[in-house]
């Protein structure tokens, strides 16, 4: 099982950045590099009498693109759609700890 963890740990490790930005396309005369957030994980584990298993898992949510403004500047362009789904839960937290705030300060 060594062999088959190391060869799957090797994989994953290329995979990262491979994933993070896509090979740059054409689209309507202009050059873009796709970016993306990646995450992943596995595990694995066993009971010492030959019996083992294992799971992965992960995803990848498209972040937005590097293409060129019309100066002709490199600049990252975000996918606002992803970018507010991300801020969600920042924004949930933020007024739970807004409210909490608010309840210690009533008198």
């Amino acid at each position: 099982m060594s062999n088959d963890f190391s060869a799957l740990l090797e994989t994953f490790k290329q995979l990262g950045v491979s994933r993070a930005y896509g090979p740059p396309l054409q689209i309507g005369g202009e050059e873009l590099i796709p970016v993306a957030l990646v995450s992943f994980g596995f595990g694995g584990g066993g009971d010492g009498n030959n019996a083992a298993g294992g799971g992965g898992g992960g995803f990848v949510l498209p972040v937005g693109v590097y293409g060129r403004n019309p100066r002709g500047q490199v600049t990252f362009q975000p996918n606002t759609v992803v970018i507010m789904a991300m801020l969600l839960p920042l924004i949930g937290a933020a007024g739970v700890a807004l409210r909490g705030v608010l309840r210690a300060l009533r008198p």
